[in-house]
């Protein structure tokens, strides 16, 4: 298969993974813990600095045009506004760093590269609880909106690494 077309099936394949782990989540309030961090670090890792987070915005501007897309089937300017936008925001910045970490030799070893990708789940979940406090506090937002995401975060961070390393084994981007 052609690069280019690897990248374009990758790209493809990154917004799909994207619009599916919003689908897997688990009901919490007010923020659902899904696998969209993990399609994020993926799309991220796989595609690059640059067609990492230009898949994300592709999903989430389907998502602003109106597809039911996001957690809880969510579509149109609201998420972007409600109490979850600080995480919809941090998609975009931490696939691009995953996408960074990508070219660099440390992140294909198994525990640098899995310590990087719980960091940037640290700083998704940072931006989040940042722009959920301002709606119910500091306290109250790291309660509802960091806390209770961290082991999935390191479950996460784990997965997405192992998947693209099994991805560049096989000869896909990345």
């Amino acid at each position: 298969m052609s690069d280019r077309l690897s990248k374009v099936l990758g790209f493809i394949a990154a917004v799909a993974f994207m619009a599916l782990g919003a689908r897997l989540d688990v009901p919490m309030h007010p923020v659902p813990m899904t696998l969209q961090s993990l399609a994020v670090l993926l799309a991220g890792l796989w595609l690059g600095p640059v067609l990492g987070p230009l898949s994300v915005l592709t999903y989430l501007t389907l998502a602003l045009l109106g597809l039911p897309i996001l957690s809880d089937g969510a579509s149109g300017p609201g998420p972007f506004a409600g109490a979850t936008a600080g995480y919809v925001y941090g998609f975009v910045l931490v696939a691009a760093l995953a996408g960074l970490a990508s070219l660099t030799p440390w992140a294909r070893q198994a525990l640098p590269g899995i310590t990087a990708m719980f960091g940037l789940h640290l700083v998704l979940l940072a931006m989040g609880s940042a722009w959920l406090s301002t709606r119910i506090g500091i306290g109250a937002a790291l309660a509802a909106g960091f806390t209770p995401f961290l082991i999935g975060a390191a479950v996460k961070s784990a997965l997405a690494w192992a998947i693209w390393r099994l991805l560049v084994r096989r000869g896909g981007t990345g």
